[in-house]
């Protein structure tokens, strides 16, 4: 099997890569190649037992994908995207990515032709829902999205759905929730901050806190997330019909029980380390933001998660990351 990781060099993509190396297989087949791709050169992986193809480049500039997917990989991973804030800071800059690089790639593997039908995995976001909310957002849901980055998202599901019923490929959309605790250093999503606060502190260092600890969210850890995505493309999609859009299970939380969460794992002296400085661009990115979900249909279609309290997302994460160990 020949899997193609786009957005490789992320955080996501790296998890889901390492995961994959050291499995060795999707599902029941063994992998014999990986190609992994970025717009910076994702790392390359030591002693892979089968070999791994590295390109930088940018997939939204023309001609790209088709590069890409010449050698017909048999999974493709579409991880690559424009974070939130920075797609609402740079308008251009995120259709060209987020929306017309998809296109790129679905088009460059529905003129393969010839009977060619990879299992595409696309991540989608929560975004793609906007206010105003019910206590819990069911499958039934219509998006509408109060973000440029929720926009581009909602029409990359509409064209993977479209290009899956006409059988140029077998799509499955994944509307991440998100991922806390994120590791390494902070990135521009307006999201960001929901790992910082607890990350940093976790590490022995300050954290900007920018809401108020009432907002709401819906998280998932990035052990959850990887199992996601390996969920979605070894599933039976048949499954899913003509419906190929899913949101992922995950938890809601108030920012101060995260905090709260933080307190009973780490300590009063590590949450002390968080600073309340409101950001008003911040804020009034998250009040358009979904808080809870009931995701009875991927839950039905076999996607779970690990965490099943915010104590349990502190703990993975100083397992996973900090080698069992915080700076108390």
């Amino acid at each position: 099997m020949h899997i193609l990781v786009l957005g490789a060099a992320g955080m996501v993509g790296r998890k889901l890569v390492e995961r994959l190396l050291r499995d060795g297989r999707l599902g029941k087949t063994d992998i014999t190649r990986m190609t992994l791709q970025d717009v910076v050169a994702p790392a390359t992986p030591a002693k892979p037992g089968f070999p791994v193809n590295i390109v930088a480049g940018d997939f939204a500039v023309a001609g790209f994908a088709e590069k890409l997917v010449a050698d017909k990989p048999d999974v493709i991973f579409h991880l690559a995207a424009i974070v939130s804030g920075e797609a609402e800071l740079d308008f251009d800059k995120g259709y060209r990515i987020n929306l017309d690089g998809t296109r790129m790639l679905l088009d460059a593997v529905r003129l393969i032709g010839g009977g060619y039908k990879p299992r595409v995995v696309f991540t989608s976001s929560i975004a793609v829902f906007g206010a105003p909310f019910p206590d819990a957002i069911g499958d039934e849901f219509f998006h509408t999205p109060l973000l440029s980055y929720g926009t581009q998202k909602a029409i990359g599901e509409l064209l993977l759905a479209d290009y899956s019923r006409r059988g140029f490929m077998d799509g499955i959309g994944i509307r991440l929730p998100t991922v806390c605790i994120r590791p390494g250093l902070p990135n521009k999503a307006a999201s960001g901050f929901f790992s910082n606060i607890l990350r940093e502190p976790l590490a022995g260092k300050e954290a900007i806190l920018p809401v108020s600890e009432d907002v709401r969210h819906w998280h998932a850890t990035p052990r959850s997330t990887v199992g996601f995505l390996l969920h979605a493309a070894t599933m039976d999609t048949a499954i899913a019909g003509a419906r190929r859009n899913l949101t992922m299970p995950g938890l809601s939380a108030t920012v101060g029980e995260q905090i709260a969460a933080l307190k009973r794992v780490a300590g009063d002296k590590v949450a002390a380390r968080i600073k309340r400085e409101p950001d008003p661009f911040i804020m009034g990115i998250v009040a358009g933001w979904p808080r809870n979900f009931d995701a009875k249909r991927a839950v039905k279609l076999g996607f779970t998660t690990e965490e099943k309290t915010f104590d349990d997302i502190i703990r993975i994460h100083i397992e996973d990351e900090l080698g069992g160990n915080f700076a108390a």
